[in-house]
């Protein structure tokens, strides 16, 4: 069997789990108030790549501990991260941010039931996911780190910072180091903390956390210029989302600063920093690599 192939399998069975994971944590449509809970599973499962569920399954798989709690604390992490990453664009997507229409193929949550339940949405999206990883059947002090790392990369000094400085940036000519600061948070804090989650999950030495986040942190930046590259050569039936937004709202990007080229050797370098980052983790680590690969080739 091929690597590529298994690559393939692994990450279709991983997905599917994320999947069963969502439907088993969030409430059903038939508890109220039923609305809401339908337009959080609306959210929630409503398709996507699950690259940040894959990517706590993949750094889960680095430990030497594996049995039913840690399964069920990945399932956990896997389903906190993408409640918060479901929440982001619910409210990313409101008319008072960047008024989209159109996510994952179908219409945008404000536009699919209305704009205040979208509001709500959001922040029960947000309160859900730590509601589950409080309840994680694990180690309290596992569970406690998950939850301060979860905190801190989605609040003002990670994802929701990073939103800001964006708005903040309509119409100004930020320089490189501007632009990556707002990635590293807007888009990377969350893609980093889903590297975190999987590593705290399996129980990980500081030293070897310390690899993951160096992995994490290319990886971060590497997928924001990835995004930068669609949003300007595909269209929104590939994107499964409105094509040229940030050119048309004259967002900087690192498509618009530094040109097209640059940006895709850019993401090239930063995906081989990434892989270098594993090598202490040999085999186990084969995972993550072809993540790597697959978020710099996405749209090829």
């Amino acid at each position: 069997m091929n690597t590529v192939f298994q690559f393939q399998e692994w990450v279709s069975s991983q997905s599917e789990r994320a999947e069963l994971a969502l439907d088993r944590l969030l409430d059903s449509a038939q508890t109220i108030p039923h609305r809401l809970h339908e337009a959080m599973r609306y959210a929630a499962q409503g398709g996507g790549k699950r690259i940040r569920p894959l990517l706590v399954y993949a750094a889960g798989q680095l430990g030497n501990q594996s049995d039913v709690a840690q399964a069920e604390s990945l399932d956990a992490a896997a389903v906190a991260i993408e409640c918060i990453h479901a929440y982001s664009l619910v409210h990313d997507d409101l008319p008072c941010m960047d008024d989209d229409d159109l996510r994952r193929g179908r219409p945008t949550v404000h536009k699919a039931f209305d704009e205040a339940t979208a509001l709500l949405v959001g922040d029960a999206l947000q309160t859900r996911a730590f509601e589950i990883l409080a309840n994680a059947n694990c180690d309290a002090q596992v569970r406690l780190k998950m939850i301060a790392a979860l905190a801190a990369a989605s609040g003002s000094r990670g994802m929701a910072g990073g939103q800001a400085i964006d708005l903040e940036s309509v119409g100004k000519k930020l320089d490189l180091l501007g632009l990556k600061q707002m990635h590293a948070m807007k888009t990377g804090a969350l893609l980093s903390c889903a590297v975190e989650l999987g590593g705290i999950c399996a129980y990980l030495s500081p030293a070897q956390m310390a690899h993951l986040a160096s992995y994490a942190k290319a990886l971060g930046l590497a997928f924001q210029i990835v995004d930068d590259v669609l949003d300007a050569t595909a269209d929104s039936q590939t994107l499964g989302k409105t094509a040229g937004k940030d050119a048309a709202a004259n967002k900087p990007t690192y498509v618009t600063l530094m040109g097209l080229d640059y940006a895709q050797k850019q993401a090239k370098e930063l995906q081989e920093v990434a892989i270098a980052s594993l090598d202490s983790f040999g085999a186990s680590a084969q995972a993550l690599k072809d993540l790597a690969l697959l978020v710099v080739n996405r749209g090829k």
